[in-house]
């Protein structure tokens, strides 16, 4: 396989939203390969998910930002409005999911109709997991980490030692 990346259209931007409570490998993959394909990516952490946060919204942010500093193009930022509110407010051109399942996609489409429906000007954008990382979810990472299972291999350093220090915290 070719390691030549795409040069990115230094005019479009695109937002990437999740909570990435936390933010794993499989997420920086897909940051990854955004940033090769637009001129700037929005990491948006969502604030008040419809689930329990294991980390606040700043320490996700922040998290998000050590994660991905290597990448000039990509920044990151808290948002609490409707996802495709934002996009706009941000004068996105797409917004980005990542897909590792069918049974991703079914909710994804939905959604995506949905967000048409409310803004016919910002693309969906489906970037399929890379291959090494469609076992992954934030959940399984919460829940090895909780039980003092090896996550280095799951997460980027930083979060790996944030999701240490948590623990940490609770069982002490």
């Amino acid at each position: 396989m070719s390691e030549r990346r795409p040069s990115p259209n230094n005019e479009l931007v695109a937002l990437y939203p999740g909570s990435f409570d936390p933010l794993h490998n499989g997420h920086v993959d897909i940051i990854h390969r955004a940033s090769d394909l637009f001129g700037h990516v929005i990491v948006a952490v969502y604030d008040k998910p419809d689930k329990r946060l294991y980390f606040t919204t700043a320490e996700r942010v922040e998290l998000v930002r050590e994660s991905v500093a290597q990448w000039t193009n990509v920044e990151a930022a808290s948002y609490a409005n409707l996802t495709v509110d934002y996009a706009r407010d941000r004068s996105a051109h797409a917004i980005i999911r990542g897909l590792r399942a069918t049974s991703d996609f079914d909710f994804e489409f939905q959604l995506a109709l949905m967000n048409r429906h409310l803004n016919e000007d910002i693309e969906a954008l489906f970037l399929m997991t890379s291959l090494e990382h469609a076992h992954l979810s934030s959940t399984l990472v919460k829940e090895l980490s909780q039980h003092g299972a090896p996550i280095e291999d799951l997460v980027p350093a930083g979060v790996a030692e944030a999701l240490r220090r948590k623990r940490e915290r609770t069982d002490g």
